[in-house]
């Protein structure tokens, strides 16, 4: 695939960003995409594999060698066929998937690997500014109903797969807008949501109904999750009313940090503070959106989540931002041998570290310090892990000033009450137990009531969902007609 001898005669290339003063300043994409050479050059690196583990290490098997190969080519075109045949939402992986492929590419082995994720963006990209993603219609109908239950990445790609076989689906959201954690939970600099209304209007094309503002089940009592929802349904009433229920809602469930002084004013769950500032970039009216704009911000945890909660800060104009990570610091350069062709252990320094941020590793807060009722400060301490367990590190002990802070230490299970609801059994982690098996696949413990994405194997990537959410379609799709002409 590709030119012959391309990976070794060109060199990886990044996609370009824009400067930081600029970009902080907004909240619009500023990734620099490749153009068609830059792409072509890319292309021409991936080598003939015997076996292209890049395939292996996409959870959605992208058939990757061969879209490499047909933009070395010029085939645009056929790419984005080849695209789609295992993606349905490439324009959302290009931008926010973390590129496991990248990290399987046989060329990772001892170089540079092929530059996958901006080959896919400019694949994607450049077919929707020519047109050529349409609605594909089912030609015959089913006569059979199937209610999706969330909108995310899992929900619409499983309702778009149903919807093109002939289903007639109905996407349920129980917030004001479709997309689930894409919508609310990635902010705009990442990916703007332009790209999830073009999906939708292109699926309400294919015959998929959405009902907003709509929760299946009920909200915990007390629950801080962001919701916007004016209508409820029960699980009985879906039940009645569909051949069959896919219940495809996020593990949205924060969690939480129980220290002394957890309950002062100024200390809030990343999902408080990151959809807050989605809905005003849409043009909506917050009477008290939480900010971040002259305090000094504390975000505890340091995955993907806890980067959205810097650059969103920097947006704002945050007098500091202090990232904290209780895991010691990884190392800048994985040992290849050892770990290729998995996803690495390695520092990795995002887009919105780069905007400004001090890093703390190996750190755990002991107190939350307040005033009046507020948050004003963190006692910490470092610590280091013995047996498998975090010991504290003496002499280590530090107040850090804080005015802000954002808890972003990840998701432990679904929110809402809709596993009670329907009746659903749970793993031991509070998800939906619902197994991946060829033969009943995704099918929970309830009659015609299936389970995928977050809400059956708990946080997870947008890629995997996309996949859970193929799958499942399929599960569902045999379920209702005694087979499926749709991918596994």
């Amino acid at each position: 695939m590709g030119k012959v001898t391309g990976f070794m005669e060109y060199e990886r290339l990044e996609e370009g960003y824009a400067p930081v003063p600029e970009r902080i300043k907004h909240y619009k994409e500023f990734v620099i995409g490749l153009d068609d050479a830059q792409a072509k050059v890319q292309g021409a690196r991936c080598m003939d594999c015997g076996t292209p583990f890049c395939n292996s290490g996409c959870p959605v098997n992208n058939v990757i060698p061969d879209f490499n190969d047909l933009v070395y080519q010029g085939d645009w075109k056929n790419a984005i066929a080849v695209l789609h045949s295992t993606n349905n939402f490439p324009e959302f992986t290009g931008r926010i998937c973390p590129a496991p492929c990248e990290a399987a590419c046989t060329l990772n082995v001892n170089d540079d690997p092929v530059g996958i994720k901006s080959i896919e963006h400019a694949i994607i990209d450049k077919a929707w500014a020519h047109g050529w993603v349409t609605p594909q219609p089912a030609k015959h109908k089913t006569g059979r109903k199937v209610a999706v239950v969330g909108s995310g990445p899992a929900g619409l790609a499983a309702a778009q797969q149903l919807a093109r076989v002939g289903h007639d689906v109905t996407v349920f959201e129980k917030n004001d807008r479709v997309g689930g954690l894409l919508r609310y939970g990635i902010p705009d600099f990442k990916m703007e949501k332009s790209h999830i209304d073009r999906r939708v209007a292109q699926m309400e094309a294919e015959g998929v109904v959405f009902r907003t503002g709509v929760l299946v089940g009920s909200m915990p009592a007390g629950s801080k999750v962001t919701n916007w929802a004016k209508e409820t349904v029960s699980a009985e009433q879906l039940k009645s009313e569909f051949d069959a229920v896919l219940l495809t809602g996020g593990a949205e469930q924060s969690r939480d940090l129980p220290a002394p002084g957890r309950d002062l004013d100024g200390i809030h769950f990343a999902m408080e503070f990151l959809p807050q500032q989605n809905k005003v970039n849409a043009g909506d009216k917050l009477k008290a959106q939480l900010r971040a704009d002259g305090k000094h911000v504390i975000v505890i945890g340091g995955g993907d989540t806890g980067s959205d909660c810097v650059g969103t800060s920097n947006r704002h104009g945050a007098a500091s931002v202090t990232q904290f990570e209780v895991m010691p610091q990884p190392p800048e350069e994985e040992n290849k041998p050892l770990v290729w062709p998995y996803w690495p252990l390695k520092l990795r320094t995002s887009s919105s570290h780069e905007e400004g941020c001090v890093r703390e590793f190996a750190i755990s807060t002991k107190e939350f310090i307040g005033k009046n009722g507020k948050v004003t400060a963190l006692k910490t301490v470092h610590v280091e892990l013995k047996d498998g367990k975090f010991v504290e590190i003496a002499g280590t002990e530090k107040e850090y000033k804080a005015d802000l802070v954002l808890l972003a230490m990840g998701f432990t299970n679904p929110v809402g009450t809709v596993l009670e609801a329907f009746g659903v059994d749970k793993d031991g982690r509070g998800n939906a137990r619902a197994t991946t098996d060829f033969t009943g696949g995704y099918a929970t413990n309830v009659p015609k009531v299936f389970a995928a994405g977050d809400m059956r194997r708990g946080q997870s990537l947008v890629v995997w969902a996309i996949r859970e959410g193929r799958q499942a379609a399929r599960a569902v799709d045999e379920f209702l007609m005694g087979y499926s002409d749709l991918p596994r």
